[in-house]
Parts: structure tokens; C-alpha cells; sequence
């Protein structure tokens, strides 16, 4: 097989050059390598059996706390913290203040740093953090972890969805990114522990990129990096130079925009009833013990349409997007129930909160689009991390509109949540328009590309453009 190359030097004008640029070990060399089918399926087979457990666990972790807040405020965690009026909002909300202020670094060091290795110092940073939450006292110190829980969490969905994009083709890409943020339910805040100890295991086993992925064979190896290349979007590479351009490139992108509208949008509901979704079920008529128990089948919901959307963008063509607004459908439809039925329908309207869980299926999905759909490192890291600061953004403004003295019912959570979950339908519906219409413009313009295309002749073409500046590049609906 031979040894693996050195990396080598490349800038944007061609040619060897001193700077920190660097192409993924051996990748030229890689595509000259010919894999058989049978080659090809049991390295995936591998990948699934080492890559989406390790991230699966991760994930698992970093949701676990997500619900913790909200379950917190039936086991006294107000009157214990002395919150008062809108304290509580707040402490919910800072979460993404972190989350948010993070974000801006993490676009640029997921681009010059091994990213496995970011990835598991933000891990165990974030468990850190997380263990300083059983030493608040009051307001002050819960709102203070909360910040700084934000910012170590800030990294590991990104890198995870840039990861995946780098191991798996396109098609594949649905599956597995659902299949790596399906997470468990709730947890205590002891877990954080668990996570710092887990994050010293990912340090040392999650790879970087396919060309230094420890635990596959030289040959196998090979084949990751050559089955990629047809996704065009360059997920090859371990480090590359940070280029403005690119940044420039993102805003100026209509599915920059749809994406980043819609993801503000839908959070609107997400940050409010992900909080008060204990309060809300407690006001249904419910004791506190029940109303812990009843948040399950919010999980159950959303495991279930993770499940549906991801096979159906899996295995019918062109249907991602769709998939995604199914679920955005349901979850209007859920809080519909909750809006106009009253206390005598409480078992409907438990139904309806659970159909509104079914939006955040989308995550995974979401990932896919831009890790399938994005080209050019830069480019990429800079709309993938649009998108999750839209996610802050959304979940420090939705918990605004729960008021305090509208206990348990919050209308106008309801009513913005209703709104925004109805806003992120039509920014779908725009994003949808807008990859049809650009297929349909290239393919009058440069022809109907064909998918059998030297490995060399795309590695030529693809190098860490955008997919703006590829004539061969198809958006995947």
C-alpha cells in the first residue's frame, strides 16, 4: 500500500507555499486507490460501528441538561436559589448568551485547529462547568455557570456535523447525522463528571479527518477519503486558512439567510417551551411528581420523527426539505391544541406539546443541508455557525415573551411560539424555491453534470472553493 505522504503546502494562486495551509495527509495519493463495493461497504460498516457511538455518546451528554433547568423548578429550585420575577427567564436564557459569544471563535479555530482535538478540550471544559452548577447559591452564581455552560457547549454540534460531513457522502449524510443526536432525556447535574472523563477519551479517539482517523487501516483510510470527494464541499482537510473572502461569500448567500431566518424563527418556541414546558404541564392540572413523567413523551415525539424524517431523507430522493417541514407542520399543529383547547382536553393538549417537540428532529437535518450543501471550509464553518448563533438568538428571545404573571398558561409564549414555528415553514418553503431554481439555472448554463468524474479532475476542481465558484456543483433538496 505504501507509506502516507507528508502533507503538503497550497495557496489560493497554486504551488507550493511556507504558510500554515495544508492539504489532509496523502489525499492526492488516496485517489489513485480502487476500492471494491465490498470494500467500500464494510468500511462503512466500520464507520457507523466507531464514529456514531462516539459522537452519539457526546451529544447524549450535552442534551441531557438541557431539560434539567426546566425539571429543577419542580424540585424547588426557585424558592432554594431565591429567584424571583423574571430571574428564572434569565438564568434559561444566558445559556445562549455563552452559546452565542463562543460562537465568532468557533468558526475560525474549527478551521485552524485539529478538530477532533478542539472538540474534546471543549467537551471537557464544558463538564467542568457543569459540575460548578451544585455550588450555586443563589441567583447570581446560577446565572454565571449558565453563561460559561454556553460557551463550552458552543463547538461540539458544529464539529459534530462537520465531522460527519467529512466521513460520509452525501445521501448518507441524513442518517447519520440523526443517528449521532438522538440523546436521552434529562439528567442531574453530577453528569458533568462523566463528561469531563469522557471527553479525555475523545481526545484520543476522535479523529481529525478520515486521512488520520486511528481506527482504520491504511487501505480503509484510502477509500474514506476517495468515496467523499463527489460531495464537492471539501470536508477532506485537516486545517485550512481562514478566508474573509469566503466569510463574504456567506453573507452574501440566499441559503445562508433562509437557513439562519429559520433556525431564529423556530427557537422562538424551542427556547420558551423547553423551559416552561414543566410549568405548562404542572398548570394542565398535574402534581409536580407527574408533570416530571409527563415531559417523557416529549422525547419519545421527537425520537420518533427523527426516526420517520431521517428514513425518508435517506431513501426517497430530494426530500429533505420536505422532511423538515413535515415536522415544522406538526409542530404548529401541537401547539394549536395547546392554544385553543381548555383544561377539560388536558390529555389532548399533553398530545400537542408533545407534537411540538417534533421541529427539533430538524437539527440533524439541518446539519446535513449545509455539510451536503456548503463548499469551502471557510464558508462552511462561517453559515454553520450562523445558524446555531440564530439558535441562541431565538432561545434567549422566545423565554422573553413567558411572563411571570401569566402562571401556567403564558399566552404570549404560546402566541410567538405559534408564530415563529409558522415563520420557519415559509423560510423552508424559500429554501426549497431557491435550490430548485439554482439547479435548473446551472444545468442551462453548464449542462447535466455527470456523477462519473475523475478523482483527480475534482480534487482540481474543488479545492476549498464554494460551491458558488464550482460549475459542477447540485444542491441536494
Amino acid at each position: 500500500m505504501g507509506t502516507v505522504q507528508e502533507p503538503y503546502k497550497y495557496d489560493e494562486k497554486g504551488g507550493d507555499t511556507t504558510e500554515e495551509t495544508q492539504l489532509d495527509a496523502s489525499v492526492g495519493e488516496y485517489t489513485d486507490y480502487q476500492a471494491s463495493p465490498e470494500d467500500e461497504r464494510r468500511l462503512l460498516w466500520k464507520l457507523d460501528l466507531f464514529m456514531i457511538p462516539t459522537m452519539g455518546i457526546c451529544y447524549m451528554l450535552q442534551y441531557m441538561d438541557k431539560l434539567a433547568l426546566s425539571q429543577a423548578t419542580l424540585l424547588n429550585i426557585r424558592g432554594d436559589l431565591h429567584l424571583v420575577g423574571q430571574e428564572y427567564t434569565w438564568c434559561s436564557a444566558i445559556f445562549y448568551f455563552g452559546y452565542l459569544a463562543w460562537s465568532g471563535p468557533t468558526s475560525y479555530l474549527i478551521i485552524r485547529l485539529p478538530l477532533g482535538k478542539y472538540l474534546a478540550v471543549s467537551v471537557f471544559l464544558w463538564g467542568g462547568i457543569l459540575m460548578c452548577h451544585a455550588a450555586c447559591q443563589n441567583y447570581a452564581g446560577l446565572v454565571t455557570a449558565r453563561f460559561f455552560l454556553g460557551v463550552g457547549e458552543a463547538a461540539v454540534a458544529p464539529g459534530f456535523g462537520l465531522i460527519t460531513g467529512m466521513f460520509y457522502k452525501r445521501e448518507e449524510q441524513p442518517a447519520r447525522q440523526a443517528a449521532w443526536f438522538i440523546a436521552g432525556a434529562s439528567c442531574s447535574w453530577y453528569w458533568g463528571g462523566i463528561t469531563s472523563g469522557y471527553a479525555i477519551i475523545l481526545f484520543f479517539i476522535l479523529p481529525d479527518s478520515p486521512a488520520k482517523a486511528s481506527f482504520l487501516t491504511e487501505a480503509e483510510r484510502r477509500i474514506a477519503v476517495q468515496r467523499t470527494l463527489k460531495n464537492k464541499t471539501g470536508t477532506t482537510q485537516v486545517t485550512e486558512a481562514f478566508k474573509w473572502s469566503q466569510v463574504a461569500a456567506a453573507a452574501k448567500d440566499p441559503q445562508a439567510w433562509c437557513l439562519v431566518f429559520y433556525t431564529f424563527c423556530v427557537n422562538l418556541a424551542n427556547g420558551g417551551l423547553t423551559s416552561f414546558s414543566a410549568i405548562i404541564i404542572a398548570g394542565f392540572g398535574y402534581s409536580n411528581f407527574e408533570s416530571l413523567l409527563l415531559q417523557m413523551p416529549m422525547g419519545l415525539s421527537q425520537l420518533v420523527f427523527l426516526i420517520i424524517t431521517a428514513a425518508i431523507a435517506t431513501y426517497i430522493p430530494s426530500s429533505r426539505i420536505m422532511a423538515m417541514i413535515l415536522n415544522v407542520v406538526v409542530a404548529v399543529i401541537g401547539v394549536v391544541l395547546i392554544y385553543t383547547l381548555d383544561d377539560l382536553h388536558k390529555i389532548v393538549k399533553l398530545v400537542g406539546l408533545a407534537f411540538v417537540a417534533a421541529f427539533a428532529a430538524n437539527i440533524p437535518l439541518c446539519l446535513s443541508i449545509v455539510t451536503s450543501n456548503v463548499a469551502g471550509s471557510t464558508k462552511r464553518s462561517t453559515i454553520s455557525v450562523a445558524i446555531f448563533a440564530a439558535y441562541c438568538v431565538g432561545n434567549i428571545v422566545g423565554p422573553q415573551f413567558f411572563y411571570a404573571s401569566q402562571e401556567p398558561v403564558y399566552l404570549s409564549g404560546i402566541q410567538a411560539s405559534l408564530c415563529g414555528l409558522a415563520l420557519g415553514v415559509f423560510f423552508l418553503g424559500c429554501l426549497l424555491a431557491y435550490y430548485a431554481w439554482e439547479n435548473k439555472r446551472r444545468d442551462r448554463q453548464n449542462g447535466i453534470v455527470s456523477e462519473d468524474l475523475d478523482a483527480h479532475d475534482i480534487i482540481e476542481e474543488i479545492h476549498d472553493k464554494t460551491d458558488k465558484e464550482i460549475p459542477t456543483f447540485r444542491y441536494a433538496l
